[in-house]
């Protein structure tokens, strides 16, 4: 798709992202009681982290493909 590139005063193609990954399935669960256990707690936090890691992840692509300011 082409796109008006404001500096050039054109239209240009853009580039495409580096493919990322889906996002892996969840592991926690909704916890048992009132307060959750350690292990409910560390997988929440496990879950956490790889969403963070791919939200990173696609950030960078953005940023490489020059479709987000670094």
């Amino acid at each position: 798709m082409t796109y008006l590139n404001p500096a050039a005063g054109a239209a240009r193609e853009g580039k495409q992202t580096a493919a990322v990954a889906d996002a892996g399935a969840a592991t926690s669960v909704a916890a048992a009681g009132a307060n959750p256990t350690k292990a409910e707690y560390d997988a929440l936090r496990t879950d956490y982290l790889a969403l963070r890691t791919k939200v990173n992840a696609l950030l960078a692509a953005l940023r490489t493909s020059g479709q987000l300011a670094p």
